[in-house]
């Protein structure tokens, strides 16, 4: 599974590799909306897509910073809430399990301001 998944801190390394090695100039990279994540896993594919689709910016002489927002693409997510009791010894002594619903704001509120998009996403409920 190693080459099909790209490992959370390669994932970022990778992507502030590409602003500062893309272009003539290094460009500083904001990346935001994986803060909260210990661990993950991305598909390997689309790690080089996005890698490619910083470089193509970096190369461009206006830009000055690259920002990789990440964002759910469903804006309706649907979590597992584990609630855990934890004894003096640090042993859990009951856990109980809840559903949590997120709503998180579209696209739009990051793209709003521009209206050169270059939309490359695959269709939703299409791999590709």
């Amino acid at each position: 599974m190693r080459l099909l998944h790209t490992k959370l801190p390669e994932f970022k390394r990778k992507m502030y590799a590409a602003a500062e090695n893309g272009g003539n100039m290094p460009k500083p990279l904001i990346l935001e909306g994986l803060e909260n994540l210990k661990t993950a896993k991305m598909q390997s594919l689309r790690t080089g897509r996005i890698e490619v689709a910083i470089e193509e910016l970096a190369k461009i002489d206006d830009v000055k910073e690259i920002q990789l927002l990440i964002r759910p693409r469903v804006p309706e997510t649907e979590h597992t809430a584990i609630i855990k009791a934890i004894d003096k010894d640090g042993k859990t002594e009951k856990i109980i399990l809840e559903t949590l619903t997120i709503l998180h704001g579209p696209e739009d509120l990051e793209t709003f301001d521009c209206d050169n998009i270059d939309d490359r996403r695959a269709p939703i409920g299409r791999q590709g």
